[in-house]
């Protein structure tokens, strides 16, 4: 479980339920795809996240492409995508590229740290 918190986790429909909706921690889902530019520049971003935000937050990955089904569930319409998951439930959203500073900012605001 430490290792989990320390770096972004790949993940895929059929871990969905079990790494994010049954979450006993706040995860945060980078929504990507291969093809799509500002979202290999977010990457290296959210990887910085996944240790500065470590034990506020699982940080993981999902590709929109290999996990449609799951991106339509949560009208994804825009990558990249960041959106905030605690206990089942998306808490907050952030849209296109920004600075780690701005996506930390948005992680406290919406767990009210």
């Amino acid at each position: 479980m430490t290792n989990e918190l320390e770096k972004v986790i790949p993940i895929n429909a059929t871990q969905w339920d079990e790494k994010v909706l049954n979450s006993d921690i706040p995860v945060l889902v980078d929504f990507w795809a291969e093809w799509c530019g500002p979202c290999r520049m977010v990457g290296p971003i959210v990887e910085q996240l996944a240790q500065s935000l470590k034990g506020k937050v699982k940080v993981s990955k999902l590709n929109v492409d290999q996990n449609q089904d799951i991106a339509k569930k949560y009208n994804i319409q825009s990558i990249p995508s960041l959106v905030l998951f605690k206990k089942g439930n998306e808490i907050a959203r952030i849209v296109g590229f920004s600075p780690k500073e701005k996506y930390e900012k948005f992680v406290n605001n919406a767990l009210n740290v």
